[in-house]
């Protein structure tokens, strides 16, 4: 397996760096394609506790996992979140499995992560990404039946993904 030097091509690739010193389109390709963060998202208002779902927001993709517009996500999607360092640290519902939040705790990006393996769809083999596992998407379900689609797969590491 080989490894992709960062943009400037010298030193450490630009994942290995600590992410406040990525540029913006160094950290958009940190992302790993998984489109975990893209399932909804239940809050149980008593406690707090944050239950994902196996459906899907209206505009991902989900044969890619991708989003089908990112550039206007928000003039479809208004609480769609754009990821920053400092949300990252007070978002308590993405996956263990995401790259930022491995990355955030000084721990390597898996061997399936795509700048790793060269192949975008390694994230997929490794059954890391929603592919194939989502259940409908939002535009299919009514909100009072959305807790029928909690699941607890998003939260978790795939075994075959472990490392």
């Amino acid at each position: 397996m080989t490894t992709k030097k960062g943009e400037s091509g010298a030193g450490a690739p630009f994942w290995e760096k600590p992410l406040s010193e990525l540029t913006r389109s160094q950290w958009e390709k940190l992302c790993d394609g998984c489109g975990r963060c893209c399932l909804v998202k239940l809050e149980d208002e008593d406690t707090g506790v944050i239950h994902h779902t196996s459906i899907a927001c209206k505009l991902l993709d989900q044969e890619s996992c991708l989003c089908g517009d990112y550039r206007n996500r928000r003039a479809h999607v208004p609480d769609c979140i754009r990821l920053t360092l400092t949300k990252l640290q007070t978002i308590k519902w993405l996956p263990p499995t995401c790259a930022y939040v491995l990355r955030n705790e000084g721990k390597p990006l898996p061997p399936w992560h795509p700048l790793l393996s060269g192949d975008p769809d390694s994230v997929h083999r490794a059954g890391v990404s929603v592919q194939g596992k989502v259940e409908a998407s939002e535009e299919e379900v009514d909100d009072e039946d959305t807790p029928e689609f909690i699941r607890t797969w998003p939260k978790r590491w795939p075994r075959k993904a472990r490392y």
